[in-house]
């Protein structure tokens, strides 16, 4: 991947910020675009520090000028896009009722995990047809492909997105772009810390959910979209591929 160039969001940490590492170590130039100032620096300090070339765009992928100008610096400063991965999401309240479910707490989820995945494609898209060839990966999640018994808005969010790779992916298949989507299952990141790891009970349960009998890690999901964007991937579109130890074969 030398000399492409990769946006992507979330990039401050857990699974965006070992994707960042992950492309910048095959030669790519990195946009990190992340609402936390501090930790998208960081991660663009461990690419450079390593070798690498990477800026860091404070955004909030449910602002569509923001996004806007996320794009536009991504390709000022390095004069194209190949790959994208619309990474950022948030899970909103966990463990209540639909029923109990605040109204503002399902905007928040939908703007930012469903909403912003949106408007990446929408002025990504753009700059790749420019050339002819580009890959976006979406992150959706294994409750992207099956239901769960908390956080439905979550849920119903990451079924929005697989919805929504599949749709664009079909849009642009004749036009050189490739559009994926990654389906993880319990990864260890700040997300997963806060769901399940801070309760010790959980914490025990966690493992079993997947028949391999652990959680995955970043690296391992940053690797898979890697491949995605890679040209090794050249005739995979439209699909939603899980990351999940086995999860939804059971």
């Amino acid at each position: 991947m030398k000399d492409k160039v990769v946006l992507i969001t979330g990039g401050s940490s857990g699974i965006g910020e070992a994707a960042a590492l992950a492309f910048a170590r095959e030669g790519a130039k990195v946009s990190v675009a992340a609402r936390r100032i501090p930790e998208g620096q960081e991660t663009v300090r461990q690419i450079k520090e390593a070798g690498g070339e990477a800026i860091f765009v404070q955004t909030d992928v449910s602002k569509a000028r923001e996004v806007q100008a996320l794009v536009e610096q991504t390709v000022e400063e390095y004069g194209r896009l190949d790959y994208a991965f619309n990474n950022a999401g948030i899970e909103g309240p966990h463990f209540v009722p639909i029923t109990d479910y605040p109204e503002e707490a399902w905007d928040q989820v939908m703007d930012i995990n469903l909403k912003g995945v949106w408007l990446c494609m929408k002025y990504a898209i753009p700059h790749m047809l420019e050339q002819s060839k580009g890959a976006i990966v979406n992150m959706s999640s294994v409750t992207g492909l099956i239901g769960g018994r908390s956080g439905a808005p979550y849920c119903a969010s990451k079924h929005g997105v697989i919805g929504l790779t599949k749709a664009v992916a079909l849009e642009y298949a004749t036009q050189g772009i490739r559009v994926n989507a990654v389906c993880p299952a319990v990864i260890r990141t700040e997300l997963a810390e806060r769901l399940f790891f801070s309760k010790p009970e959980m914490a025990k349960r966690v493992p079993g959910f997947h028949p391999m009998g652990r959680t995955g890690t970043v690296e391992e999901v940053a690797q898979v979209v890697v491949w995605l964007c890679s040209d090794a991937a050249s005739f995979v579109t439209g699909h939603a591929l899980p990351i999940d130890g086995g999860m939804i074969a059971q």
